[in-house]
């Protein structure tokens, strides 16, 4: 049965580990944002309760 034959395959598999470990980190760490996020405000704004007309 050959398809138990662990040779051909585990060399497969370590070489497309090794290709993901190491080109696809630095393309993704190199990814920027197109625009920075801004801070938002510290006081939180003051909401007025809402009366429930049908209550």
């Amino acid at each position: 049965m050959p398809q138990l034959n662990p040779a051909p395959w585990f060399a497969i598999l370590v070489f497309t580990w090794f290709i993901f470990i190491t080109f696809i980190p630095p393309k993704v760490l190199a990814h920027t944002f197109p625009n920075t996020p801004t801070s938002q405000a510290i006081e939180k704004p003051k909401t007025e309760p809402w009366d429930w007309p049908w209550v």
